[in-house]
């Protein structure tokens, strides 16, 4: 397998980074394993889902991104269980956590999105953990195409436990909306739930149509990323992307 390129900016000041996506169960598996798996992937963005929400969830979330070279950016119980760590290689410019409609018997679900810049480039960001429920999983793709949009960014990710394959209605959705960086850049094994015997894919990370999309898939095989760390750290696998975020305007600080 390929390895995926190495975040660099370039002289132009577009920007090429990695973005992991992951659900990580609460944290309730094997963190060390977790924290092996992130800190081998080197991502500039992890999208989570399923962060710690209750007792201390804040400190287990920290000593997460400690563990793998990255710092909370927003989101956890805030947002109902997204959210977004980065490296220090990103400026943040602004964060917000969203809390979608609750449909009364249903889990609570909830966006979490930022605004950072890589060099030269500008860049929305959203994870996001859609409903088990078909129709209401359907109405929350709809309210993340807006909120993505609503960024007021040109280009943009999300990325993100849809529970939908890509012939389902939601994954569709946004993928007529946005790239899905998998169908684009295949690179790495295609299947994220569940271990011990993967057979589907309903992790997904989208991007903004010029973004250049240079590899995406589970990072199984990539360096230091070992099979028996990926099925002990939690009951997803995650998905890896690069892309190359052309640069744009920069707010002046």
């Amino acid at each position: 397998m390929e390895p995926l390129p190495n975040s660099r900016t370039e002289p132009d000041g577009s920007a090429v980074i990695r973005v992991l996506s992951y659900n990580i169960r609460s944290m309730r598996d094997d963190t060390q394993a977790l924290a092996r798996v992130i800190t081998a992937c080197a991502p500039d963005l992890v999208l989570i889902q399923e962060a710690p929400r209750f007792f201390r969830w804040r400190k287990k979330l920290s000593r997460l991104a400690a563990a793998s070279g990255q710092v909370i950016l927003t989101g956890g119980a805030t947002a109902s269980g997204p959210a977004i760590l980065c490296t220090l290689r990103a400026t943040v410019e602004r964060t917000e956590d969203v809390l979608l409609p609750l449909t009364p018997g249903l889990h609570r679900r909830g966006f979490a999105t930022a605004v950072v810049g890589f060099g030269g480039a500008r860049l929305g960001v959203l994870s996001c953990h859609l409903s088990l429920q078909a129709d209401e999983r359907y109405e929350q793709g709809g309210m993340l195409l807006d909120r993505l949009a609503g960024l007021g960014v040109e280009h943009a990710i999300a990325g993100g436990d849809l529970n939908d394959r890509p012939t389902g209605r939601t994954f569709s959705r946004l993928a007529d909306g946005l790239q899905d960086c998998r169908a684009t850049a295949p690179w790495g094994s295609e299947y994220t739930w569940t271990p011990p015997n993967p057979y589907q894919r309903i992790d997904a990370i989208f991007a903004t149509k010029d973004i250049e999309v240079l590899g995406c898939g589970v990072p199984l095989g990539h360096p230091g990323v070992t099979e028996a760390d990926l099925r002990a750290a939690t009951d997803h696998f995650p998905v890896l992307a690069a892309l190359k975020i052309p640069a744009g305007d920069i707010p002046a600080g």
